[in-house]
């Protein structure tokens, strides 16, 4: 990959308390800029911080006092501390619903929790990246958001984008659901698709980084990427103190490039290190669709590294064959003592039911695949029943409806007629 090198002035940029970039395999540090991978070992950067630590009642009371969206952790992310004042489509404070029907159902009873991202502004946990990074590109100065993506990226995008007053132009695989193609070209952006699948976009739009062509071009998940991560923070910290301030015991997160997961584990430390939340084990669970699971696969065979599959899925917001943080996760994931497990399209479509059945939860192809693999878990006796659990949603089930369209038809179609009602069986 590419390595972006581009030097927009960066030494007065404001993004409150990240101090640098630092590269997670060799710890060299960086200004602040538009770079994502370590100039020396060409190891990943991430955000630095200079957290506000040593009077976690204040911070806990400040962020209380701030506003229902990820912009009260301000002082936690890498933005302004004027961030809520400007254009953004302001995501986060979702729903974390207590799934005691779900839970009955699956026989857990230490408290079962559906961390519901489908309500975000454009129904997916993306938008929360997406403000992060496009906060990253105002200061950096670019004209153009830009990604590449498996289809809930596109869209966060292009409305982000729009709401900015950005021009957009976002690449996805050319045989993306259509709901997503349509959710992604409405906002009035370029929509742009590649003949291949979603790693074959992304070493395109590393290509164009760098070329005179992308010159101006913020590519969120790629020279904004130690940004844009970090807005999957906001949801370890969300879940935190929607359940009082405290750490769930364990967490079921899905698995596509692997950020998100890697981010979660990040922001719970964090919390730790603030004195916002009390120091307690915690175990962190992948979930991946068996049609694509580099990452399950590595970890089922005890190995450091993961092997790039090629996608063959309905989970195709998951389906990245090469994930980035794939080794990360596999070492989050030893270092909890949780796991990583995957489940196959007909358990996804049947899990994207028992939620809608239970919860009253449409969750997308990825949401099935989180459920699918809670229920795996335990019954493989890998997650514990009596301890709280966290299960995370991402998306909207309204985006992959071809995936559940062929079993979820009319129950009867008759005449009107309370005869024709009564034949039919449906009187109860």
């Amino acid at each position: 990959m590419a390595v972006q090198t581009e030097t927009t002035a960066t030494t007065t940029v404001d993004l409150g308390p990240a101090s640098g970039l630092s590269c997670r395999e060799c710890g060299e540090r960086f200004p602040l800029g538009p770079i994502f991978a370590c100039e020396l070992c060409f190891g990943p950067l991430e955000v630095a911080y200079d957290l506000p630590v040593g009077d976690p009642e204040g911070l806990r009371k400040q962020i209380e006092a701030g506003p229902d969206n990820i912009w009260r952790y301000a002082p936690l992310l890498p933005v302004p501390a004027d961030v809520a004042t400007k254009p953004n489509l302001n995501p986060g404070w979702t729903k974390l619903v207590k799934a005691d029907n779900l839970a009955a159902e699956l026989g857990v009873t230490g408290g079962l929790y559906i961390k519901d991202d489908s309500g975000n502004p454009t129904h997916s946990f993306k938008d929360r990246v997406v403000a992060q990074a496009l906060e990253a590109a105002r200061a950096f100065g670019f004209t153009t958001l830009s990604c590449s993506s498996t289809g809930n990226l596109a869209g966060a995008v292009g409305a982000a984008a729009a709401r900015a007053g950005f021009r957009s132009c976002v690449f996805i695989p050319h045989d993306l659901e259509q709901g997503k193609v349509v959710m992604a070209a409405v906002y009035g952006g370029e929509l742009v698709g590649i003949e291949g699948n979603y790693d074959d976009v992304n070493r395109f739009c590393s290509e164009l980084i760098g070329d005179p062509l992308g010159e101006g071009w913020g590519f969120v998940n790629v020279n904004l990427r130690p940004y844009y991560g970090e807005g999957s923070k906001t949801l370890a910290y969300e879940i935190c103190e929607q359940l009082g301030w405290q750490l769930p015991d364990q967490l079921v997160v899905p698995i596509a490039s692997g950020s998100q997961l890697t981010k979660i584990d990040k922001g719970l430390q964090e919390l730790i290190k603030l004195g916002l939340v009390e120091d307690k084990p915690y175990k962190i669970f992948g979930a991946q669709a068996e049609g694509c699971s580099p990452v399950s696969t590595a970890f089922k065979a005890g190995h450091d590294v993961v092997r790039p599959q090629k996608p063959n899925t309905i989970a195709k917001s998951l389906a990245i064959g090469n994930p980035a943080d794939g080794p990360y996760v596999l070492d989050i994931a030893r270092r909890t003592g949780g796991a990583v497990e995957d489940v196959n399209d007909e358990q996804v479509v049947d899990a994207i039911k028992l939620l809608a059945r239970t919860e009253g939860i449409f969750a997308e192809t990825a949401g099935g695949v989180t459920v699918g693999v809670t229920r795996k878990l335990l019954q493989e006796g890998l997650l514990d029943p009596t301890l709280t659990t966290v299960v995370l949603n991402t998306g909207d089930g309204l985006k992959t409806l071809d995936a559940v369209a062929p079993t979820s038809q009319a129950t009867a179609t008759i005449k009107p007629s309370l005869d024709a009602f009564r034949a039919a069986g449906l009187a109860g």
